[in-house]
């Protein structure tokens, strides 16, 4: 076979995490001009619907089932969808006639690899620092499992005999970021530091809270943008909105509150001075490629302590400052941020020192297997 345009699908999505990889999957396909059609399988309540839309891709939902670790009342009728989203989307795959499967991962993805491995071959694709329970399921189905660092390599050939580290992809525009657009877009001086807060995709009312008591008296030091996370999650942005206009004059230029971050989000990088957030895998891969120094506060209980190990990532070369959540008071955090906007030269060898182990080609690593797959 030679490269002729192929029929992806995508599977997976939940969060964030799951779904931004895949879109820069796509954009380096069609960087190549090598995508032909393509089809989301996902779920319908996770953020990939959406961000199938904006990336201009053809988007169906199947019924999906949380995989737990912990007993739960809604475990059995979970059990029953997954059964039904296999189905389904062996009715999608059937009509589709893909040729190539590639998983994101995430609980959603687990009925479409299972459906699709008598229909194409499959790439699986773990983001975080563990391998998963959903791609543990997915690694029994794929004929390859992908993972973002070289530290779960061992891991993953526990599991399947045909494993390739390629890091975790981050969209090649977040590399073409312009700072005084990012400043210029808030209402922000080039004169002051920018910290940038931010809880990934549905926020993190954790880390607003703390933030919260922190100002307005940060924004003596500093400057800040805060992602809270949309309404449907929390009701972070317009707590903060009404605090705002309670804060002096002088105070209130210096903080601006945000639902989101979209397109942007080059812009914003590119300005901010330090980054506050989760240690979600996403975020880590895209602090690592772009060298942006971090506070991260790993939430804690996901699946295996997965955000502590992605934050040791970072934390272990030097470039994050890692806070256990039980230990990120307002005290902790505004002696750290404080300490960080004030030290420029910290800043920096943080920065390098995170870019060390960021991995720019990713995503072209994960189309070199989509094609070698399709070839086969």
């Amino acid at each position: 076979m030679n490269d002729r345009p192929l029929r992806l699908v995508i599977a997976g999505g939940g969060t964030g995490g799951h779904v931004l990889p895949a879109v820069a999957v796509v954009d380096e396909l069609r960087r190549r001009g090598a995508l032909g059609e393509t089809l989301w399988i996902g779920s319908h309540d996770g953020v990939e619907g959406d961000a199938a839309a904006r990336a201009g891709i053809p988007f169906r939902a199947i019924p999906t089932g949380k995989l737990r670790r912990y007993l739960s009342t809604r475990t059995a009728v979970d059990a029953l969808r997954v059964p039904a989203g296999i189905a389904h989307a062996w009715r999608l795959l059937r009509r589709f006639r893909p040729t190539v499967v590639f998983s994101s991962g995430g609980f959603v993805s687990v009925p479409t690899v299972v459906a699709a491995a008598c229909a194409a071959p499959i790439l699986a694709h773990e983001q975080t620092a563990i391998v998963g329970l959903a791609n543990r399921i997915n690694a029994r189905f794929a004929d390859v499992l992908a993972v973002s660092w070289e530290g779960t390599r061992a891991e993953a050939e526990r599991l399947h005999r045909r494993v390739v580290v390629t890091g975790n992809p981050v969209r090649g525009s977040l590399r073409d970021g312009d700072a005084a657009l990012g400043l210029e877009r808030y209402g922000f001086s080039p004169g002051v530091p920018l910290l940038y807060a931010t809880g990934g995709a549905r926020g993190a009312s954790p880390l607003n809270r703390r933030l919260a008591g922190l100002l307005p008296d940060l924004l003596r030091t500093c400057q800040v943008l805060h992602q809270t996370g949309p309404a449907l999650a929390n009701d972070d942005a317009a707590e903060m909105a009404r605090a705002r206009d309670t804060w002096p004059d002088d105070l209130r230029p210096r903080y601006r509150v945000v639902e989101y971050v979209r397109d942007e989000l080059p812009d914003v990088y590119a300005a901010a001075t330090l980054v506050l957030g989760r240690a979600g895998a996403g975020t880590v891969a895209e602090l690592a490629v772009l060298g942006k120094p971090a506070i991260l506060v790993p939430l804690p209980g996901a699946g295996g302590d997965e955000q502590t190990r992605n934050g040791r990532l970072l934390g272990d070369v030097g470039g994050a400052v890692v806070i256990p959540e039980r230990e990120a008071t307002p005290a902790r955090l505004g002696a750290e941020l404080r300490a960080l906007l004030a030290d420029a030269p910290r800043l920096r060898a943080m920065g390098e020192a995170a870019r060390t182990i960021g991995r720019p080609g990713a995503a072209a690593g994960i189309v070199d297997e989509l094609l070698a797959l399709a070839r086969r």
